[in-house]
């Protein structure tokens, strides 16, 4: 079986007329030179079928490259026979994307990294002592449906997905690509490792020894460094890539002690140095300075170095990390050995990963044809880790729902079904816990006002909803409840303006609707 992609043409300079799509020919001609249909095929179990199931994957990638939007734009591909070859029908697509399963997607991945492994091998750009640079980002992908699984709202008022991202910085390759809920955030440190983890997976073997989790130093062939913005500014991101024997870069965020160390800088004679271009020039008014002897970083890995860069404070520019109003600073942490100049120019080459994801948008990734999350995906083909159905209620919006939604952690569900919608036995463990988290929650909400409780007439046996929610509250103990009458006289009467009378209104919602939960689930 055929399992090349495009057809062998020959390219000439002369003649008439025009042929489209010759570019998608030159990328599939490149994927057949490597092997990558053949090496996907062997990892895809098929019957006797008339498409081999690698090159459709391959012609898939060319769809995407082109524009395509659905299984259906594969059409374009088959409309030009003399330069693709045979090309499957939108519905033999269809079913060969359904008949990957998260077994066969793993041996996929390991199929892509034995031809990365080779093409490394033979570049130039990839060989030698240097370390292997990963870029560690996250993004946004905007869905306009709320039908696809797993889609959820994000931070920036849009609906989708927020991937995470590990990048190849010399070739700008994606290693991996988590797909995520769109509530999912940037700092999630199980989800960098994760990243991580994956990407170094995809590196071939003489480069991935020794930096997988519980690999001992002295099995590094050749080192690995880890890049990323202020999302993966945590000591604790950074000790656990020490401990995978992986160096690391990450932008610094604001605190007291950044603060105090660059204004202790400022005018530090002799510590300042020019900072460089990427193209080794030097930037006029930008000068770069290490700060490492006045900050204290006890709690970040022996051998972390804070690098701070400062430039003229252009219009429109934030001072995110230090106020001022002559420049604008920047800095980052680094475990690495060298000139602080050297190394600022190396952690501001991380903008590149804004380019790799934005060519991914252009070339499929903002393209998901599929509804059920349990399909690969164009997102680097991986699967949730969890079901979709056991993903948090925030991830699984409804139209219904949202417009009751609130914001007050205290009122989510106490003790609601377990996974596939049924209600948790009185006596699972789970159930005890999250009545334990919701109670302490409620803890923190304030007291109701006297004059709420008046409304509250207390049954005979002492026992009413009200009493035993502020017994859990640990505001009155278990008793009657017994409401001290306000003295009589004359007193100034204030009236409280529509604003005061709305937001007691709604606190007082607020909190009587989380006690009945509460009740409801003990």
């Amino acid at each position: 079986m055929n399992a090349n992609s495009v057809a062998a043409v020959v390219v000439e300079g002369g003649g008439e007329g025009v042929v489209a799509h010759v570019g998608l020919h030159a990328l599939g001609s490149l994927a057949d030179r490597l092997g990558l249909g053949p090496a996907l095929s062997a990892q895809i179990p098929a019957g006797l079928v008339e498409h081999d199931r690698g090159k459709v994957l391959v012609q898939t990638m060319l769809m995407l490259a082109g524009g395509g939007e659905a299984c259906s734009d594969i059409e374009h591909l088959r409309a030009q026979p003399e330069l693709f070859g045979a090309v499957p029908s939108d519905s033999t697509l269809y079913r060969t994307i359904r008949s990957i399963d998260p077994h066969t997607l793993a041996r996929v991945w390991e199929a892509a990294a034995g031809v990365r492994a080779q093409v490394w091998r033979r570049a130039s750009a990839t060989t030698g002592a240097a370390p292997v640079v990963l870029d560690l980002d996250a993004s946004l992908v905007e869905i306009h449906s709320e039908h696809k699984q797993g889609t959820a709202a994000t931070y920036k008022g849009g609906f989708g997905f927020a991937p995470m991202f590990c990048f190849a910085d010399a070739t700008g390759e994606a290693l991996a690509a988590i797909l995520r809920p769109g509530n999912a955030t940037a700092n999630s440190i199980a989800d960098q490792l994760a990243a991580v983890d994956a990407a170094v997976a995809q590196l071939p073997a003489e480069v991935s020894v020794g930096h997988r989790p519980g690999d001992e130093a002295s099995l590094v062939g050749r080192a690995v460094r880890v890049r990323a913005d202020s999302a993966g500014c945590s000591p604790k991101l950074a000790t656990a890539l020490r401990a995978r024997n992986v160096g690391f870069a990450v932008v610094a965020r604001t605190n007291a002690q950044v603060q105090g160390a660059i204004s202790r800088a400022i005018d530090a004679p002799g510590r300042w140095a020019p900072a460089l271009t990427q193209g080794g020039e030097v930037r006029p008014g930008a000068k770069v300075a290490e700060l490492t002897d006045l900050i204290n970083l006890d709690h970040w890995p022996r051998g972390t170095r804070l690098i701070v860069r400062r430039e003229p404070l252009h219009p429109g520019a934030q001072t995110s990390l230090f106020p001022d109003l002559e420049f604008r600073y920047w800095g980052h942490y680094t475990d690495a050995h060298g000139d602080p100049v050297e190394l600022d120019v190396h952690m501001r080459a991380h903008a590149r990963a804004e380019d790799h994801i934005r060519r991914l948008k252009a070339s499929g990734l903002e393209r998901l044809p599929f509804s059920n999350l349990g399909q690969p995906g164009v997102v680097g083909g991986r699967v949730p880790r969890r079901r979709p159905g056991a993903l948090v209620p925030a991830a699984v919006p409804r139209r219904a729902s949202r417009r009751r939604r609130t914001k007050d952690p205290a009122l989510g569900a106490v003790a609601h079904s377990g996974p596939g919608g049924a209600p948790l036995p009185p006596a699972h463990p789970a159930r005890a816990r999250r009545l334990a988290h919701h109670l302490a929650s409620a803890r923190r909400l304030p007291p109701p006002r006297p004059h709420h409780l008046s409304l509250i007439r207390a049954r005979s046996d002492g026992d009413c909803l009200l009493q035993r929610a502020l017994a859990a509250h640990g505001t009155v103990e278990r008793g009657p409840i017994t409401l001290t009458p306000e003295p009589s006289g004359p007193r100034r009467r204030i009236r409280p303006t529509a604003a005061i009378v709305a937001t007691r209104r709604m606190h007082w919602r607020v909190w009587s609707r989380s006690l009945r939960r509460i009740t409801r689930a003990g």
